[in-house]
C-alpha cells in the first residue's frame, strides 16, 4: 500500500490524536503499531491501550472520539463494543483504536499477531 506524504502525515496525525484521548482517560499499555510496512495491512495505524473496568473503557473511548471531533473534525467511520465494553473498537479506516479489559487484550493479542509492525509504547 502506497501513501503519500500528505496521507501519511494525516493518518499518523490522526494516530497521535487517539493517542492523547487515551492519556487523557489514563489508559494504559498504550501502543501504536505502524502498519505501514506491512504488505495487505489493513490501515495504516493500530492504537491499542487498556482500561481497567467497563467504566474506564468506555470513558477513554468517548475521550478518544472527542479529540478526533475536536482537532480534526473527524467522526469514525464504524465502531463496536460499546454494549458489552471488553473490546471497544473505533474505526477511522486509516487508524483503527482498541481500547480492551485487560482479560480481551491478553486473550487476543494483537501486538503478537501484527509483531512486524514498528511499535511506539508510551509511558503511562
Amino acid at each position: 500500500m502506497q501513501h503519500n506524504n500528505s496521507e501519511a502525515s494525516t493518518s499518523q496525525q490522526l494516530s497521535e490524536m487517539v493517542v492523547q484521548g487515551m492519556l487523557e482517560k489514563k489508559a494504559w499499555d498504550v501502543k501504536v503499531l505502524d502498519l505501514r510496512g506491512i504488505k495487505h495491512s489493513i490501515a495504516d495505524y493500530f492504537v491499542i491501550c487498556s482500561g481497567n473496568s467497563d467504566t474506564q473503557i468506555e470513558a477513554i473511548s468517548e475521550a478518544i472520539e472527542e479529540q478526533v471531533i475536536k482537532l480534526s473534525n473527524q467522526k469514525p467511520w464504524k465502531t463496536e463494543g460499546f454494549r458489552n465494553k471488553e473490546w471497544i473498537l473505533i474505526d477511522y479506516v486509516d487508524v483503527v483504536a482498541h481500547v480492551f479489559s485487560h482479560e480481551k487484550r491478553a486473550f487476543y493479542a494483537l501486538e503478537d499477531l501484527w509483531a512486524d509492525a514498528v511499535i511506539t509504547t508510551f509511558p503511562e
